[in-house]
């Protein structure tokens, strides 16, 4: 009997919060929402419930060390109706400066060194002063940036540091929103990928063709002898290969790990190289671009002597990386529901035969089977 290793975990998961929540209540601790680290959608943190009105605080404080100097904000209380109530007008405007790259940019260039404005041009390598100038003035205007002197070295008051930092601090939390808004533009800009459509829609074989192209690259670097195509009774397909596997380990700037950055980072494969071109298309189609337009997708890594799965839905986790098994082999299996409002009809077998047959002829070193 096959075991379902991910109702498991999830069950797992649960009595282990149960036996926690139990140990609270008899240590009489107050109950409080927790936020953890990840992307496991099932852990949510409630909102505490006053007379049925939701309400939260937020509590804030710390310290950090500026050469010789250790800098402190006092703790602090922030209610969310009042965070809610802000001047949306000028929080949009405060957002807008410092959504800016090159703005941005600036503020981190000179947070732990005071730079001047020729050395802001050389490090940036902006080519010009002009355009440095006129965001140095914009943020100079709005108190984020201050000059020393006349043409003296550029930095950021010491009031500004702390909501910069928490500011930076949400966006931290946030950071992978702006993959799965690519996604989402991905999805409106299908053309781009695929080329003309049809009167009935696209090609779900152009998908299809950009991940056998993963397995062929991996064929070619050494790593990769055998691939399979397994047609489901439901529309979807799956590629398997004894591949390296792709990495899962952490990503030290996200916290995420790799295999997630491969699946939802459409700039990550931009080099021609390494995308599959449809006739006709713009851009090529990266893993990432066949999550953003299928209606779901699930990856399985065997690597490490571990066995790892994640789902997607329309490109967005739906789970962390689960470790679902162990195992000796190495490769990686991606199974795919194309977007039924973007792609025509079902997968093919004539037609993927007849490619594999052509792929047989270019890597005779690599066996292909299609169930």
């Amino acid at each position: 009997m096959d075991r379902n290793y991910g109702a498991e975990l999830d069950d797992l998961k649960a009595r282990m919060a149960e036996i926690e929540r139990l140990v609270r209540r008899m240590a009489g601790l107050e109950e409080q929402p927790v936020f953890e680290g990840g992307n496991d959608r099932a852990e949510k943190p409630e909102l505490l419930q006053e007379d049925g009105i939701e309400s939260c605080s937020i509590y804030f404080s710390g310290s950090y060390r500026s050469g010789d100097r250790t800098i402190r904000c006092e703790p602090q209380q922030r209610q969310a109706d009042e965070l809610l109530g802000v001047n949306r007008a000028k929080a949009a405007k405060v957002l807008s400066a410092l959504g800016h790259k090159q703005r941005l940019e600036l503020l981190l260039e000179v947070w732990n060194e005071p730079l001047t404005g020729a050395e802001l041009v050389e490090r940036l390598n902006m080519g010009t002063t002009g355009q440095l100038y006129h965001h140095l003035k914009a943020l100079t205007g709005a108190d984020l940036l201050m000059q020393e002197e006349r043409g003296g070295r550029y930095t950021i008051p010491v009031h500004r540091r702390f909501p910069v930092l928490f500011l930076l601090s949400a966006v931290a939390d946030l950071i992978d929103t702006s993959d799965y808004i690519a996604m989402t533009e991905a999805r409106n800009e299908a053309h781009s990928y695929l080329g003309a459509p049809a009167k009935e829609g696209y090609d779900p074989h152009q998908l299809l063709w950009a991940v056998v192209s993963n397995t062929i690259q991996e064929h070619q670097a050494g790593f990769c002898s055998e691939m399979g195509i397994y047609l489901h009774d439901d529309g979807s397909v799956t590629v398997a290969d004894n591949g390296r596997g792709i990495s899962t380990k952490l990503l030290p700037q996200t916290g995420q790990p790799a295999v997630q950055s491969v699946m939802t980072n459409l700039d990550l494969f931009s080099d021609p190289k390494l995308s599959f071109f449809a006739p006709g298309a713009e851009k090529g189609i990266s893993i990432a671009v066949v999550n953003a337009l299928s209606r779901w997708l699930s990856v399985e890594i065997r690597r490490d002597g571990g066995i790892y799965r994640q789902d997607y839905r329309h490109g967005i986790p739906q789970s962390g990386l689960m470790t679902v098994g162990e195992t000796n082999e190495t490769g990686t299996s991606v199974t795919f529901s194309p977007e039924r409002e973007l792609f025509a009809g079902r997968f093919d077998r004539a037609e993927i035969e007849a490619r594999v047959h052509e792929l047989h002829e270019a890597y005779p070193g690599l066996r292909i089977r299609v169930e």
